[in-house]
Formats: structure tokens, sequence, C-alpha cells
């Protein structure tokens, strides 16, 4: 920040915690960096506070008696909405940082004790991002005056015409350079929602990130346009948001080992998750696919019980992605499996957990992306081609082997197990050898 523009014009933080010695830290803390700085006992305290005196920015602490921080930034939002919120909270108070974030549309929240550095520089990046709005705005009215003037000039301006063209273009460049700053901005608040779950440490550490990163490479090799992807990554990112309040033990678990009213309770993290987003404009089109990342292609997941193509295409990726990492993590049955075994467990139920179109793009990518690190890759009869090496015995399910392990099918073969799915009505599995690449 320049410290001449910060003396001649210097910026105001609000500061709100019932606690004497927190005031006197933040005060001692930012007063050296040219900010002026106000302070309030009470949330009420600090509204009477904001009626006299111009106010950039607001740091409410969330426990405080009469009026809570959630409310207290409901009031700053609805009445000045231009002042930047920021919540300062302890770990504990999740369910009351979700109400923050909902009702006061709080720019940041940050964890007490507070690290110095950190929040010196999330004061700083807010008001920086309100900076970058006001010049949006600007920008905009600019945009706006300079096109009526291009209207009223004449052929023989040619020159100034280049020269106002100059200016929109160069305009144009900071108005996109502002867009993405916002859209930054809206990111980062989507991965403070995603960390929120992860900060309970456990299994679930990373879990959201890597189905992010699997639900976005799935729904790129099905085909599906930027904006469908990008609501995938946002839902794959949230879409554990609803198990916030369950308590630790819970999450650890298999699923399939916990008692009927705890799967009861777990079971209802997808509505609940659901319902914290579909109140944000931005994430309205996310909310269904977290709603449906527990549903199975044949009827029998959760909450609704959605068959088939009833399903969103983006819960139907999402789900194989989640799972597929779940079973790695030993959350949703009662060992860890391997990659190759979850993914075994994949095509084993494909048709009946997942969709079979899903279920083959997804061993396709993984056929690729784990092709150093394994030496087999389950496969159904669709998915066979002539000249594909068995990497063990194919045996019938009445115990008498079909085809001996190392032998390598042809055109004639393939057709010859097509022959006895179809007649036995049961999906043959074959393990082919897949050579790592050197």
């Amino acid at each position: 920040m320049d410290q001449a523009n910060v003396a001649a014009s210097p910026l105001t933080l609000l500061f709100v915690d019932d606690e004497l010695s927190i005031l006197s830290s933040l005060k001692r803390l930012f007063r050296p960096h040219g900010y002026k700085i106000l302070t309030a006992g009470s949330g009420a305290e600090g509204l009477s506070l904001l009626e006299k005196e111009t106010v950039d920015l607001v740091v409410s602490d969330m426990r405080m008696p009469e009026m809570d921080g959630a409310h207290f930034l409901e009031q700053v939002r609805n009445r000045w909405p231009q002042i930047v919120r920021i919540l300062l909270t302890g770990y504990a108070d999740v369910g009351s940082t979700i109400a923050a974030i909902n009702r006061g549309e709080i720019y940041r929240y940050v964890a007490k004790p507070w690290d110095d550095n950190e929040i010196v520089l999330t004061i700083r990046d807010a008001l920086e991002r309100k900076r970058l709005e006001a010049e949006n705005l600007r920008l905009i009215a600019l945009t706006a005056q300079q096109n009526d003037e291009l209207k009223a000039l004449n052929a023989g301006l040619e020159q100034k015409v280049t020269e106002r063209t100059a200016e929109i273009r160069q305009t144009m460049a900071f108005l996109d350079q502002a867009h993405q700053e916002l859209k930054k901005g809206f990111l980062s608040t989507v991965g403070v929602f995603s960390g929120l779950i992860e900060l309970r440490g456990g299994k679930l550490a990373g879990h959201s990130r890597r189905v992010a990163d699997y639900a976005r490479r799935l729904a790129q090799r099905m085909g599906l346009d930027e904006a469908a992807a990008q609501d995938i990554l946002l839902a794959a990112l949230l879409h554990d948001i609803g198990k916030l309040g369950l308590p630790d033990h819970v999450l650890d678990k298999p699923f399939n080992s916990l008692p009927a009213d705890m799967r009861a309770e777990v079971m209802k993290h997808p509505a609940k998750g659901a319902m914290v987003l579909i109140g944000i404009a931005q994430l309205k089109a996310v909310a269904p696919l977290v709603r449906h990342h527990h549903e199975c292609w044949d009827g029998s997941g959760f909450p609704d019980g959605l068959v088939g193509l009833a399903l969103p295409v983006g819960a139907r990726i999402l789900t194989v992605a989640n799972d597929y990492d779940a079973l790695q993590m030993g959350t949703l049955v009662n060992r860890s499996l391997k990659p190759t075994e979850a993914l075994a467990f994949l095509i084993e139920n494909r048709g009946k957990r997942y969709d079979p179109t899903v279920v083959d793009a997804f061993a396709g990518l993984m056929a690729e992306s784990l092709k150093n690190v394994i030496v087999e890759v389950p496969m159904r009869l669709s998915q066979l081609k002539p000249g594909m090496v068995l990497s063990r015995d194919l045996l019938h399910r009445d115990g008498y082997l079909l085809l001996a392990k190392e032998h390598a099918v042809d055109a004639k073969i393939i057709e010859q197990l097509q022959d006895i799915e179809r007649s036995e009505q049961h999906p043959l599995t074959l393990y082919i050898r897949q050579e790592p690449t050197p």
C-alpha cells in the first residue's frame, strides 16, 4: 500500500469485540500501517459508530453477548453494503461461521488465535479487492462515456478515433483484469467452504480436492462443455459440506460398519449440503449435483431414489469420482482398497450403482493415468480390443476355465464371450495386462 496515499486519506478500520485485550492487540498491530482505527465493545456500539463514521472495513468477533458476530455483520450488510466484512472465529464455531457467510456475506473469516502477518495481508487484500470493484465501476462508466463520444466523431477525425480506440482497448484490459480478480475471489470463497470439513483432519483430509480432480478430468473426457465441467468441479469441492455437523468418529469409519442410527445421520448430508448452497446465486446449478451424488443408477441410492437418466449427468460423474477415492480411503467398505481394486469395484457395479457410460469413460481414464503404477486393468467385454492379453485366468462362475492367463484375445473370442454373457445374463470381467511406460 502506498504510504503517501494512506497519510493523505487513511482508510478506516472498525474492530468489534467484547474483550478489551483483543481490541488492544488489533490496534497495536494495525496502527503502524497507517489506517484510522475505530473500536467497539459490542455489536450495538459498532452499529452506533457506523452511523457517525465512514468506515471501509469491519472486523467482528463471532462470540459476543446480546448480538453475535453473524447478526452484527448481517446488519452491516443490510445498512452499509459497501463496507467489507471479516469475521474472527474459533474452530468450534463452524455452524456460526456458515451462518455469517450466508447472512452477512463476509469476505473472509480468520481463525483465533490469528497469525499477525496473515491477518494484516487478509485485510490488505480485502481493501484492495474493494478498490478494484470501485475501479471496475469507474471504468465501466468511463467506457460508456467514451462510446458516446465516439458516436459524435465524424470521418474527418480519423486520428482522434484511433486514439480513442486505443484508450478503449486499454480500458477493456483493465476490466478483464478486474473480472479475473473477482472470479479468483469467488473461487477462493469456494475453497474456504471446501476446506471447512478438512480442518477436522482424519481420512477426509485432501478428499474433496482429489475427487474434484477426478471429476474434472472425467467431465472433459466425456465431452461436457466448459460451464458444465466447472459446475462439476465446484460440486466436487463442496460435496461433503453437509458433513460439518457430524462427529469425528463417524467421519473416519466405513459407512457399512456404522450402526443404523449413525448411517441415517450420514445419509442426510447430501440434502443438507444442497440446502447450504442453493441460497448462493453462483452455486444454484451446483446444489443438485451435491444433493444427488449418493444416488445409484438402479435407484437404490439416497436421498431421493432417482433412477438412471433421471439423475443429472454431473451427479453421475461425481458419484464415480467420489466412490473411487472413498474406496481407497476405506470410508465406503470395511478396508482400504488399492487403485486397481477400487476400479474393479466400479466395473463390477456398472449398471447397478453406477452409470455404465461413466464407468467406461473412467476406466479408460484410469488406464492412462495409472499406467506407470499398475500392471493390469479390469475390463468389460465392451472395452475389449483384439490383441489384448489376459493377466489372469478367466473362470466361468461355475469354476471351469474359459481362457488361460497370457491368452491374447481376437475378434472371434470376443464374439464367443459375448454370446456366453448374453445367454447367461451375467457380466464377465477380464483382467488385461497393461505394460508400464518405461
